[in-house]
């Protein structure tokens, strides 16, 4: 995965503590913190069979990191949630400075191509990394979240992602519906993915500049935010009925399955659909 730039101006992300920083934990996660010249690392700390890996990390990493400070297995967990799966390293580390949805699209330009994905009040930390891992890996360009229903960067959100949070921009927005009128705007298509849709998604066809909207599990897309989406799909399953088949997926699986297809196929829009205009 390739570094991406954390403009400043953004408006930052919610800090998940008064003082700004977190630990992160998982070596995933922990070494792509520390490789990435744009966190601010305070603490790094490891037991001693993980100190090794720890400190050639940061001896190489811009700018420079404070020494590994050595703790027994219980001292490290007594500094992490309970039940964190840290695998003997953690880094304490001030939240990244995030892009607001105006900074983004300016970065990508008028006629880049390019995919984001726009989660609709999905608030599970691990959920929300898993989908984060999955846009970094399938060339999302962003992941869009509404400010007020959506975790922290937390150590369980970036142990999910498995290092994407330092790839892809989280951008945090105050209303999903007008973002995505501000999408459209730019020239985006938004895509909503609904287990009723008409449409199944392999039937779509290419659309060089994509928004894949999501809802929460459950209660799915929200009304006005499903209408407000050019064209709804479909991920098709086997379903035999009750007791014979499934008929939703975790958000994350929906979305890993979702973006792979994506990529696969390059969609465009749909016959019968026009392209957003400007001001629409």
């Amino acid at each position: 995965m390739s570094k991406r730039k954390h403009r400043h101006g953004g408006s930052p992300i919610r800090k998940p503590d008064r003082e700004g920083a977190t630990w992160l934990f998982g070596t995933h996660a922990v070494l792509a913190a520390i490789a990435n010249p744009d966190r601010t690392c305070r603490r790094l700390v490891a037991v001693p069979v993980a100190a090794d890996t720890l400190a050639a990390a940061a001896k190489t990493a811009a700018p420079p990191r404070p020494a590994v400070e050595l703790l027994d297995p219980r001292g490290l967990e007594a500094l992490l949630p309970p039940g964190s799966v840290h695998q003997g390293v953690a880094v304490l580390a001030e939240a990244l400075a995030q892009p607001g949805l105006d900074q983004l699209l300016q970065d990508l330009g008028p006629d880049t191509a390019a995919r984001v994905i726009v989660l609709d009040q999905a608030s599970d930390p691990r959920n929300v990394g898993a989908v984060l891992r999955s846009a970094a890996a399938f060339g999302a360009a962003a992941m869009i979240v509404q400010d007020r229903h959506a975790p922290a960067e937390t150590g369980t959100l970036a142990k999910a992602a498995s290092g994407a949070l330092e790839v892809v921009p989280m951008v945090a927005v105050t209303n999903i519906a007008r973002s995505l009128e501000r999408l459209k705007n730019a020239g985006f298509w938004c895509l909503g993915l609904a287990g009723d849709a008409d449409r199944p998604l392999p039937a779509l066809e290419p659309m060089p500049r994509l928004a894949l909207v999501m809802g929460a599990e459950g209660p799915g897309l929200r009304r006005l935010v499903r209408e407000t989406c050019d064209v709804l799909a479909r991920i098709p399953m086997q379903s035999g009925g009750p007791g014979r088949g499934v008929d939703s997926l975790n958000v994350s699986v929906a979305a890993a399955i979702a973006l792979y297809e994506l990529a696969r196929h390059d969609l465009v829009a749909p016959a019968g659909l026009k392209p957003p205009a400007a001001g629409h």
